[in-house]
């Protein structure tokens, strides 16, 4: 593929999408810090939701356009975590996180970090390991609890429980991270220990 063609998968919309969710962090992050009305907690709760429609919109627009690149490859997954790790920060400085449920949140982060490094480490040997159904479910089940403890405590009004819902969701996160990120953990222990 010649450097013209790059280029112009670089600016696919696929990878402006991905592009978009990388600048929604400092986004998010911002509006969490610097507000304090019900408001600010709707506006992050907006850009989050936002942010995971790109995330499932624009794997499924490079396939069906066979729009498919390194860039994006390699962009993607960076944005989601980025996305995850910043949010998590951010709800455990508003307090909306807290107490035991801040062990949820660093099992979360802690796996995203482990299978960062195991996916560079089997990249490296041209190993590829499959995301699983179970994977997908614990993204779904991630987003949402976040979406839900970003709302917190300006959707009580509307949705009593909804707080403690996001909770209870982030620990069954929590739990689906653990499974899910063993089998990272087991591939990538097999090739250290056996290559």
């Amino acid at each position: 593929m010649d450097h013209v063609a790059h280029r112009s998968l670089s600016m696919s919309l696929p990878n402006i999408l991905t592009y978009g969710r990388i600048v929604a962090v400092p986004v998010l992050a911002g509006v969490l810090f610097f507000g304090t009305s019900e408001a600010t907690r709707w506006l992050a709760f907006a850009i989050f939701v936002v942010a995971c429609i790109t995330d499932w919109l624009d794997g499924y627009l490079a396939r069906i356009w066979e729009q498919q690149s390194n860039l994006g490859r390699m962009l993607d997954p960076i944005a989601d975590k980025l996305l995850v790790g910043a949010t998590l920060l951010m709800l455990v400085y508003k307090d909306t996180i807290g107490g035991w449920s801040i062990w949820a949140a660093l099992i979360i982060l802690a796996r995203e970090i482990l299978v960062s490094g195991l996916r560079e480490f089997l990249a490296e040997l041209n190993v590829k390991v499959h995301v699983t159904q179970l994977a997908k479910w614990k993204t779904a089940v991630q987003f949402i609890a976040l979406a839900m403890l970003l709302a917190g405590p300006a959707a009580e009004d509307l949705m009593p429980g909804a707080t403690m819902t996001g909770v209870i969701l982030l620990w069954i996160a929590a739990f689906l991270t653990l499974v899910t990120g063993y089998d990272y953990l087991k591939a990538g222990i097999r090739h250290a220990i056996y290559r």
